[in-house]
């Protein structure tokens, strides 16, 4: 392999792991805090929000998940060899 496609291939999986984690930390942050405070607000709507908190949770994690991907392609069966 070239090493500048190899050099390019580490250099963009590290990026599609760091870009792919900062969008979904900063929603998974936000959402909690939202969640939290309408917990505060409404103690007797905790269920439905705990059950609707876990399940965009889950959603947000996958896109981390799918940037996770992305970078092992990119390191262990690089398309660009």
């Amino acid at each position: 392999m070239d090493p500048i496609i190899a050099a390019a291939s580490v250099i963009a999986a590290s990026l599609a792991v760091g870009l792919a984690a900062i969008g979904p930390g900063i929603g998974q942050g936000n959402a909690a805090g939202q969640a939290v405070e309408g917990i505060a607000r409404q103690p007797e709507a905790e269920g439905k929000i705990r059950g609707t908190l876990l399940l965009s949770l889950a959603f947000m994690e996958a896109l981390t998940i799918y940037g996770l991907v992305v970078s092992l392609v990119l390191l262990f069966a690089n398309p660009f060899s």
